[in-house]
């Protein structure tokens, strides 16, 4: 069984992994970013606090020098409590004179010995230092601070930022965002499901499609769709299917024509020898009833080589032979090969003495079969003491030859058919028993392998004109 996954399921996966990704770098992002917002805020506050502290203790030791501490311990516990921070102040030696009440983990600050070093790093105006406050942290934290003198000696007031506080934003934060993404992620499930179930529907259709006439149904017809891509594959597909359907429809048309030109001269060769055979056929007669068989031999041997140059034509084995030559040149030599019938006839041939040379660059061979096929066409319909003309023209590369024969005419129903394999008008069945039907035919495949075209019209009641187009240089 195999294991690979539709098309649903792939790009259902991939835009979810899209909005995974998407979410964890907007998480990075908001975290850094309501960090940073925290951390400049919170400072911004500190250095307030510091700055009106300071000049609070200062006032204090001037104006009470034997009791200030206590009422700076309060102020400093006021401070602590509405700015979530604790504040340590240091002599000048590094001693922690007061503090508020201190998280836990800076309690351990009583027992280091910071010295005048960690002093240093402030200054007399309010100073922010990054620091993990002799390793008591494992990673350093925001501290402001600021030296200042009071009643003589000088001291240093810093404030550390709450870990708690900190932690608590943070948390606060992710908690939003995750509630948030949560939130959003099962709308976009709900939401790209129905979308991919939508948007692979058009595929799955076409796919039901594509088997119904794998299996030979090419009665299938799909519907337009929204999207433009879609929309093309459909019309693409309906082509093909309806162009299958025409190709099935001569095929099964041809094999029939084909079973019933082999099956009407095998029966009467058949027929012929069994009466031989078994005497049914006087000998006097057998002489008679062998010429009918040779005939209908030729018939099939013309058959098998119409049909052979049809298949090479059409399976691109056969290549034109590619030369200059007169127009003029395969009509006089077929015309030739016909004048014993012109004569019966008493056919009269119009057009050949132009003064003009009109070339042709096409295989000789090849247009001397299209030659012979027309002109043995024309000769079969057209009335006695009728006539066969010709017409040349050039346009730009082309050359364009016109052979018109007097007569009956077709109707615009035949005119239609006249290029079909196997297809043959009702007079030409009652008068012409040796023909297939694929002369026309071969006609067209030969003037289309050189690149021309062929059209034919006609006036019921008195002709039938082919046109037809080659090229008279190379333009390769």
């Amino acid at each position: 069984m195999s294991n690979r996954r539709s098309l649903l399921s792939k790009y259902f996966l991939i835009c979810m992994a899209v909005i995974l990704v998407s979410f964890i770098c907007l998480g990075a992002v908001l975290l850094l970013i309501s960090s940073y917002y925290f951390n400049n805020s919170n400072r911004s506050t500190l250095e307030g606090s510091i700055t009106g502290l300071t000049t609070y203790i200062s006032e204090s030791m001037l104006e009470e020098p034997m009791s200030w501490k206590a009422d700076v311990q309060d102020k400093i516990s006021e401070y602590a409590d509405n700015t979530s921070a604790d504040y340590i102040l240091f002599n000048s030696s590094g001693e922690i004179i007061l503090s508020s009440d201190l998280a836990d983990d800076l309690e351990e600050i009583y027992e280091h010995d910071l010295g005048t070093d960690f002093i240093s790093q402030y200054g007399e105006t309010v100073t922010s230092v990054n620091t993990d406050i002799d390793q008591i942290f494992s990673s350093a934290v925001l501290t402001v601070g600021k030296t200042f003198s009071g009643n003589g000696p000088t001291y240093c007031l810093i404030a550390v930022t709450s870990r708690e506080a900190t932690n608590s934003y943070t948390r606060d934060i992710m908690e939003i965002f995750i509630i948030s993404a949560v939130i959003v992620l099962i709308i976009s499930v709900i939401i790209i499901y129905l979308t991919t179930v939508k948007l692979t529907a058009p595929i799955k259709e076409m796919s039901d499609a594509a088997k119904k006439i794998g299996r030979g149904d090419f009665d299938i017809q799909l519907p337009e769709y929204d999207e433009a891509e879609f929309n093309d594959l459909a019309s693409a597909m309906n082509e093909m299917a309806s162009s299958l359907k025409s190709y099935d429809t001569m095929r099964n048309s041809f094999v029939a024509n084909v079973s019933h030109e082999l099956r009407t001269p095998m029966t009467s060769i058949g027929g012929f020898v069994d009466g031989m055979l078994d005497k049914t056929i006087p000998p006097e007669e057998e002489q008679h009833y062998l010429k009918i068989i040779s005939s209908e031999v030729h018939r099939l041997t013309r058959l098998v080589r119409s049909m052979l140059n049809l298949a090479k034509i059409e399976s691109g084995e056969l290549k034109p032979n590619f030369t200059s030559f007169s127009v003029l040149d395969p009509i006089v030599d077929t015309l030739v090969t016909f004048e014993k019938r012109l004569e019966e006839k008493n056919i009269d041939i119009r057009g050949l003495d132009t003064e003009k040379r009109y070339n042709l660059w096409a295989d000789n061979d090849l247009i001397h079969q299209v030659i012979y096929n027309l002109l043995e066409n024309a000769i079969k319909f057209v009335n006695k003491d009728g006539y066969i003309s010709f017409r040349f023209e050039e346009v730009g590369y082309l050359t364009v030859i016109y052979i018109r024969n007097s007569g009956e005419g077709l109707s615009q129903e035949e005119l239609s058919l006249v290029f079909d394999r196997f297809y043959k008008t009702d007079k030409s069945r009652s008068e012409d028993a040796t023909g297939v039907g694929l002369g026309l035919n071969i006609v067209r495949s030969i003037i289309k392998l050189h690149g021309g075209k062929i059209q034919v019209r006609s006036v019921v009641g008195e002709y039938t004109e082919f046109m037809f187009s080659l090229p008279n240089k190379d333009v390769s």
